[in-house]
């Protein structure tokens, strides 16, 4: 199957505020997505398969937050087309020492010769696991600035000034087939949005949770993914063990 990769941008709603001071300040922000795919195989999956989302083995840098890997895997495990999901830190545990960071395969098609290895198709096969999800990525503060004051004197305290600060949460799942021992493709996610406090006595914040965004819908389009072309009732599992 030939590759395809699409590009979606959107738009959440703007929040803003009109604060009287010494003058009139606007503030206006919005947080803004993009999702991709490429895709390299056809990805069937059926009630009795499942799949796993793990760290990235890196060789710099931190991997994924776990955080985010719980929040992905329980998303795909709810709802509509829900996905068979087995926890990783047991999948991780069952098949010791070979997909620990040192020892994991670099490539899908390395999988070929740790099938063949004693022991380790039956362990894989005791999983129900037939794709691999490999997560990278992060979420990091990316700008930020203003000055905000707040204090307290007898009978009276508040605060005043105007923070603000931008976060990115920059995610990439690389899909790997572990029957055919080859890579389906990929599915990324970025998310950008701004934060910011308003002191006018009370402090009013404004949050953007580029985060929970990005965990929205990078586990949308994995959703969407593995079960394109499905009717809208499939009889999948829910999670599997932890």
């Amino acid at each position: 199957m030939a590759s395809v990769a699409h590009s979606i941008r959107r738009f959440g709603p703007c929040w803003s505020v009109v604060l009287a001071s010494a003058g009139l300040l606007v503030l206006s922000g919005c947080m803004h997505a993009r999702t991709e795919e490429s895709r390299q195989l056809s990805t069937p999956i059926s009630a009795a398969e499942a799949i796993v989302v793990l760290a990235k083995p890196q060789v710099e840098g931190a991997p994924a937050e776990d955080r985010f890997m719980d929040c992905l895997s329980d998303h795909l495990a709810q709802g509509r087309k829900a996905i068979k999901v087995h926890g990783n830190d047991a999948f991780v545990d069952k098949l010791f020492p070979w997909f620990e960071p040192g020892t994991a395969p670099s490539k899908a098609e390395a999988v070929t010769a740790l099938l063949a290895r004693p022991g380790v198709s039956e362990r894989i096969a005791e999983t129900g696991v037939r794709y691999v999800v490999w997560l990278d990525g992060s979420t990091r503060k990316t700008d930020g600035g203003g000055s905000l004051a707040c204090g307290a004197a007898p009978g009276a305290a508040g605060c005043i000034g105007f923070g603000w600060w931008e976060k990115e949460s920059d995610y990439e799942a690389t899909i790997w087939d572990l029957q055919r021992a080859r890579s389906a493709g990929t599915v990324g996610t970025n998310v950008t949005g701004t934060s910011a406090i308003v002191g006018a006595v009370i402090p009013i914040p404004f949050i953007a949770r580029v985060e929970g965004a990005a965990c929205d819908r990078l586990s949308e389009e994995l959703r969407a993914f593995f079960t394109a072309g499905q009717p809208d009732t499939v009889p999948v599992a829910g999670p599997g063990a932890n």
